[in-house]
């Protein structure tokens, strides 16, 4: 938050002396600003939600694996959550921190007039998960819905929410044709615990959850993925890491 905080670190840098590590933890310091900053001098450590691997680490006295698969699906990997006991202030805190970030943080950085249309995109990629999507298509809905905007807006707001980690944006690749398509991509929340605090239990729709769950996962992991399209039809994920690649 300090004006040319980066004029330090780069001193220190040029000391060779010290390992340095900067976390981000509010929009006003997201990828893009780490480019701006310290072109060529710095590598990027994605830190996602916890799997549901550390999920089970974390809840280690639990035996039964569906159980503990049933609770990772509602409440997700934001582990400071996991420290609320009362189901009513573990989805306070989880609301809270998506407010911090997407109508404070992002409101801020980016000097946004209104967060409204936001609000109503953001919370419309969490309803739609796996659909394929495009500003388009979101800002015509939005409109019809009494929420007036254009897909100028809604393209920018898009890459602002990915910007800021809240959800990841997954192009599609034609497989025959081994080329990306650009059109439409879909979106994926960073974490279903958010999904779930915002928009509560009316419509769960697992199938999209577990899609949404296996994409975060396969980010974790390290590979680009990438939802697949041979002729007319779909494959969920193509995950490419080095020579592998894997159909899902």
């Amino acid at each position: 938050m300090c004006p040319k905080f980066e004029l330090v670190i780069n001193s220190l840098y040029s000391k060779e002396k010290y390992d340095i590590y900067i976390t981000g933890s509010n929009a006003f310091l997201l990828s893009a600003d780490l480019a701006t900053l310290f072109t060529g001098r710095y590598i990027e450590i994605p830190v996602f939600p916890f799997s549901f691997q550390e999920y089970c680490q974390y809840y280690d006295e639990t035996l039964d694996r569906e159980k503990l698969f049933e609770e990772y699906t509602v409440k997700g990997g934001l582990a400071g959550s996991y420290v609320y006991r009362i189901e009513r202030d573990r989805i306070n805190y989880m609301k809270e921190v998506y407010e911090t970030i997407v109508t404070r943080g992002l409101a801020q950085k980016y000097s946004l007039p209104d967060t409204l249309v936001l609000q109503r995109l953001s919370e419309f990629l969490m309803d739609n998960i796996s659909d394929l999507t495009s500003p388009n298509k979101v800002s015509q809905l939005l409109t019809e819905n009494q929420t007036t905007t254009n897909h100028v807006t809604i393209g920018r707001y898009m890459k602002y929410l990915c910007n800021a980690f809240v959800f990841y944006d997954i192009k599609r690749y034609d497989i025959r044709g081994k080329k990306y398509l650009e059109s439409s991509e879909k979106f994926y929340l960073c974490d279903t615990g958010i999904r779930y605090a915002v928009l509560g239990s009316r419509n769960m729709d697992y199938g999209r959850v577990y899609e949404n769950m296996v994409c975060m996962e396969l980010l974790r992991q390290g590979y680009d993925v990438y939802v697949g399209k041979p002729y007319q039809k779909e494959i969920d994920f193509v995950a490419q890491k080095g020579s592998e690649k894997i159909y899902i």
